[in-house]
C-alpha cells in the first residue's frame, strides 16, 4: 500500500472514530498533497509524500517555537499534536552512528577532499537520507568531515 493510500485510509478511520483533531491534521496533510499534485500535474510517489510531510513538520516546529515564545501554550500543544500525527508517516530515523557512517561512506565514494566538494557530497546524501535523517545534522557532519 502506498503512503498516500495509507494516509487516506487513516482519514477514513479517524472519521469513523470521530477523532476530530486527528482528522483535521490528516486532512491538512492530504490537502497539501493534493495541492502539490494539482500544481505540478503529477502523481506523487512515496518519496515526494515524505518530503511534503517533512516540510509540514518543520513548519509546525517553527510555529511551536513562536507560540511558546508568545505564551500561547494551547496553540503550541495543538501544533505538537499535529507533529505527532505527521511523524507516524515518516520512515524510522537513523541513529547518529548510522548517519555518521553514511556520511563517511559517501565521502569515500565521492573522493571529496575539501569544503568545495560539499555540494557534490550533499547531492549524493540527500536522496539516500531524506526522511531518515535530519538533513541539518547531516550538513554539519559533512562540514566536519571535509574540514578535517
Amino acid at each position: 500500500m502506498s503512503l498516500k493510500a495509507r494516509i487516506t485510509e487513516d482519514m477514513k478511520t479517524a472519521m469513523k472514530a470521530k477523532e476530530a483533531s486527528k482528522l483535521s491534521a490528516i486532512r491538512l496533510l492530504l490537502a497539501a498533497l493534493k495541492q502539490k499534485e494539482v500544481d505540478e500535474r503529477v502523481e506523487l510517489d512515496d518519496a515526494a509524500v515524505v518530503a511534503i510531510i517533512e516540510k509540514l513538520t518543520k513548519q509546525r516546529k517553527d510555529s511551536v517555537t513562536q507560540y511558546e515564545t508568545a505564551g500561547r501554550q494551547d496553540l503550541a500543544d495543538a501544533e505538537k499534536f499535529e507533529i505527532d500525527i505527521l511523524a507516524a508517516y515518516l520512515p524510522e530515523k537513523m541513529s547518529a552512528d548510522e548517519t555518521a557512517a553514511a556520511v563517511a561512506a559517501a565521502v569515500a565514494e565521492s573522493g571529496a577532499k575539501g569544503p568545495a566538494d560539499m555540494g557534490k557530497l550533499m547531492a549524493i546524501l540527500k536522496p539516500r537520507l531524506a526522511g531518515k535523517a535530519d538533513m541539518a545534522e547531516v550538513s554539519k557532519l559533512v562540514k566536519a568531515a571535509l574540514a578535517g
